[in-house]
Order: C-alpha cells, then sequence, then structure tokens
C-alpha cells in the first residue's frame, strides 16, 4: 500500500469517526436537554402545588386538610373552597397534559406517579370527588376521563373502609 493511500484512508477513517462522535455529542445533549425541561416543568407544577396548598393553610376554616369533610360551611366558605377546587383541577390538568403519556421513561414515570398520588388524595374527599362534574366542565376530555375513573376507584374504596369501620369499630 502506498504512502497517499494510507493518509487517504486514515483522513477518511478520521472524518468517519468525527461525524459519529459529533452525532453522539448531540444525542448525549438532545437527551440531557429533554431530561432537564421535564424537571423544569415537574418543578413548576410542584411550585404551583406549593402556593395551592399555601392558599388552602390561609383558608384553614374550609377544613380541606382534614380527612373529614366539614359540612357546616355557609356560602362565603362554599364560594372560597369551590375557588381553591378549581385552582387544583388547572394544577393537576397542567400536570396531566404535560408528564402522563402512554410510554414513559422511568424518569418521568417517576414525576407522574407522584401527581397521581396527590390526585388519589384529593379524590379521596366526598366533597371534592361531588364538585368534579362541574369542575371538569370543558377540560381536556382525557384529563375528565382520567381523574373521573380515579375518584371512582377512591371513593369506593373510600366507602368499602367506611362500611368495615361501622361493622367492625375495632378496625379503624
Amino acid at each position: 500500500m502506498t504512502e497517499t493511500a494510507l493518509i487517504t484512508i486514515v483522513g477518511e477513517t478520521a472524518k468517519v469517526l468525527s461525524l459519529l462522535f459529533a452525532v453522539g455529542v448531540f444525542a448525549w445533549n438532545f437527551i440531557r436537554a429533554r431530561e432537564n425541561e421535564e424537571f423544569e416543568i415537574h418543578d413548576t407544577l410542584s411550585n404551583a402545588y406549593t402556593d395551592f396548598l399555601k392558599q388552602v393553610i390561609g383558608n384553614s376554616d374550609l377544613y380541606l386538610l382534614s380527612e373529614k369533610v366539614h359540612p357546616e360551611l355557609n356560602d362565603e366558605q362554599l364560594m372560597r373552597r369551590n375557588a381553591l377546587f378549581e385552582i387544583l383541577i388547572s394544577i393537576f390538568e397542567r400536570a396531566y397534559l404535560l408528564l402522563c403519556r402512554k410510554r414513559m421513561s422511568q424518569r418521568r414515570r417517576q414525576l407522574w406517579y407522584s401527581w397521581e398520588d396527590f390526585i388519589r388524595q384529593w379524590c379521596r374527599r366526598s366533597d371534592f370527588s361531588a364538585a368534579l362534574p362541574r369542575l371538569l366542565e370543558g377540560e381536556d376530555p382525557d384529563f375528565a376521563r382520567y381523574i373521573g375513573q380515579i375518584a371512582q376507584t377512591e371513593q369506593t374504596q373510600s366507602d368499602t373502609k367506611t362500611q368495615a369501620e361501622h361493622n367492625d369499630p375495632s378496625a379503624a
């Protein structure tokens, strides 16, 4: 093999390796950017939920952090509670639309499951579940179906637990 041919082969090999390296760096940067974007979305939503909880604490007379629903709210309290529920549905819908996918990476699935836990927690409240039909008017149909199924499941489980406690008070 001549010296010129060897230099040509080495040069072409270097070009191919450089191109492969550039594609690898691009792919790695793209993946990192998507992961960072997912985390930023989750962080923004978490901040919105934290702000919501601060409002709930500021309206402690509504008893939204207690497990038992307070049945004797006046009209003004009902209006504030419903406004807070609307804020909450808005946060949950944004989380659903931005994070929930049929196919999710392990990391996205972990982020989404934390939101699903929040949704389940609120759907256990009978006042929240009762307000869902009104709250979900005009919302994304897939989200409305999703949270409706969760509410139904959680209320069924809650009813079963209540019935068991009623039949066996020591089970509470």
